[in-house]
This record gives C-alpha cells, sequence and structure tokens, in this order.
C-alpha cells in the first residue's frame, strides 16, 4: 500500500496545480500571502453557514484559518495562511504533509483561547477568515466580521465534527477554486476505496480508537474525524461505544472498569508516550480479545496528528504509514 498511498499523495499535490511553486510564487513582499488563480465565474461567491452567509468578492490573498484543520484545505488548495491554528501535536501547528507546501512563507502559529484573539487576527490584515473546523461562537463571529470576511461552519454542523467532504468545499468556494476542492476530494475518496479493495477484511471488523485521560478512555464516535477514519476503511466502531452517543460530544468516556466496551477486531491508542500499554494503565485490558489477539495499535504522534486532522493532506499520509500497521496487528 505504501507506494499507493505515495503515488494518491503525488496526485494530490499535482491536482493542487503545484501548490508549493504557486505559494512562492504568490507570496507577499513579506514571504507570506498570496491568492491563488480563481476559476471563471467564482467571484463574488456568498456562502451559506451557521451564523448567516458570507460573501467574498474576489480571490482572497491573505488569509487566516482559525480552525484547527483548515489550513490543510488552504494549502491544498495553492495559497499558505498568513496566521493559522492547529492541535498541538507540533510546533508550528502543521503536520509533516504540508511541508513541502509551506516551503519557506512564514505563517503565525495564533494563539490558542477558548476565545479568538482578534488584535492579533487583525494584525495580520487577512481578507479572508475561515473557521471551518472551528467552535468559535455567534458573538466571536460578528467581532471577526469586522476585521474580514469570516467563513464559519456549515449550517447544523457540530462545532469541530464538520466531514471532511464538507469542509473543503466549503473553504475551495471561497478561495475560488471550487472544482479544485471537487477534484481533492475525489482523489480522496478514490484513495480510501483503494485501500478497502486492498484489506476487505476490513468490512467484516470493529475498530476502536481511544484516547487515555484521567484514568479514563475517551472512545470516538464515528461523526469525530479520528473515528471517521477507521470507518472511512471500512470498520465499523463498537456498538457499547455507539449505542452511548448522547449527540452532545463527540467522544464517549470510558470509566477503567467498563473497558469491555472498546473490544473488538483493532484497538487504535493515542498516546503521547508510544510505549503506552494499555494492560499496564488498566489490567482489565487483559480480558479484552483485541488485547489477547495483539490487535492494538498505538498511533506515532504524527499518526495521531493526522488521523485527527483527517484532511485531503493527511488522509495519504496516513494511509502510508498507519494503514500497514493496522493491516500487520490483525494479520
Amino acid at each position: 500500500m505504501s507506494s499507493a498511498a505515495a503515488l494518491a499523495a503525488l496526485t494530490l499535490l499535482s491536482a493542487c496545480g503545484n501548490a508549493a511553486d504557486g505559494a512562492s510564487d504568490g507570496q507577499d513582499a513579506d514571504g507570506s500571502g498570496g491568492g491563488v488563480a480563481a476559476e471563471a465565474g467564482a467571484f463574488p461567491v456568498t456562502i451559506e453557514h451557521e451564523f448567516g452567509e458570507t460573501t467574498v468578492t474576489e480571490a482572497p490573498e491573505r488569509i487566516v484559518t482559525l480552525g484547527v484543520t483548515d489550513a490543510d484545505a488552504v494549502l491544498a488548495l495553492g495559497a499558505v495562511p498568513v496566521g493559522h491554528t492547529g492541535y498541538p501535536f507540533f510546533e508550528n501547528g502543521l503536520g509533516p504533509w504540508t511541508d513541502d507546501l509551506v516551503g519557506d512563507a512564514e505563517t503565525t502559529l495564533l494563539e490558542s483561547e477558548a476565545e479568538p484573539n482578534f488584535e492579533q487576527i487583525a494584525a495580520l490584515e487577512p481578507d479572508l477568515i475561515i473557521g471551518v473546523s472551528s467552535g468559535f461562537d455567534e458573538a466571536a463571529y460578528e467581532n471577526l466580521s469586522q476585521i474580514a470576511p469570516v467563513l464559519a461552519r456549515p449550517a447544523g454542523t457540530a462545532a469541530y465534527a464538520v466531514p471532511r467532504e464538507d469542509a473543503t468545499a466549503s473553504i475551495a468556494a471561497a478561495m475560488g477554486v471550487p472544482e479544485k476542492g471537487e477534484q481533492l476530494n475525489a482523489e480522496t475518496d478514490a484513495l480510501l476505496e483503494e485501500v478497502r479493495a486492498e484489506h476487505p477484511e476490513f468490512a467484516e471488523m470493529t475498530g476502536g480508537v481511544v484516547l487515555p485521560y484521567d484514568g479514563k478512555f475517551g472512545a470516538y464516535l464515528p461523526g469525530d474525524a479520528r473515528g471517521q477514519f477507521l470507518v472511512s476503511l471500512g470498520f465499523r466502531i463498537p456498538e457499547e461505544i455507539t449505542e452511548r452517543d448522547t449527540g452532545e460530544s463527540f467522544f464517549v468516556e470510558v470509566p477503567a472498569e467498563n473497558v469491555e466496551w472498546l473490544d473488538g477486531d483493532v484497538l487504535l491508542v493515542l498516546s503521547d508516550d508510544e510505549d503506552y500499554d494499555v494492560v499496564e494503565a488498566a489490567p482489565v485490558f487483559a480480558d479484552l480479545d483485541v488485547v489477547r489477539e495483539d490487535a492494538v495499535v498505538v498511533a506515532t504522534i504524527e499518526q495521531r496528528g493526522a488521523i485527527t486532522y483527517n484532511s485531503v493532506l493527511s488522509i495519504p499520509y496516513a494511509v502510508d504509514t498507519l494503514v500497514p500497521r493496522i493491516a500487520d496487528a490483525l494479520a
């Protein structure tokens, strides 16, 4: 699968119209920003979202991304954001799958706070603020809109739970390249379909993704990016987990005494410690079939980040590095 995933990653970059070169050619004098060539008739565009609608009249050149995974879509579509947020897996908030696309361009890692730092964002002089995979509320949206047009998550979607296809399409429309967004989604879907074809056994299996914390375990639901990734490979999340979905969270809390809820064919563990031992953490794990079958996979930090971002850029990385480990554990 490694060569196929690598080829898919190259295809994605090609589909971006050589985004790395485009970002470099379109940089501002300070080495940041730069827009992409809009598709014919792309502007003006009005996009509906959770807080109303936003109209973008021309191709943005200085984009700030407030959604934790939004920078991946912007980079894949050919631009480097002047400012971005991100999960704390990586020093600059960006995964290793973005290195070639960012190149030497300057991008500011924004302060990670419950509410956006409006002063810091305004100082970057953005002409578009993207917060699709973000959790800011309507009051913050109104304040951000005083700085620049704001793209929020699609109406009816929960914070941090926008599907990859919808997030990519929405961001692509705001950047004036909707067809490129469709192409990226299609390439990613084709890659995942290839994985399912190579591993039809996944469709007959259950798999869970769990994060240990405070002596408990958070099991991710199918609506969360991490759960979405396993489901996209063909796995089913254990019923003991999905039946406890209240619709109010992206994970189910599993007390140490109830780890049997996590039993299945494979268990993917996300931990800061890549040598993490589930049995050492909770001896009752030793009674689970998934442990007895040695089908517990502790993801590396990079792999954890890849499925957490679950973007058109990070999925090929996860397919290339994590899927073989899952397949080996099941074999």
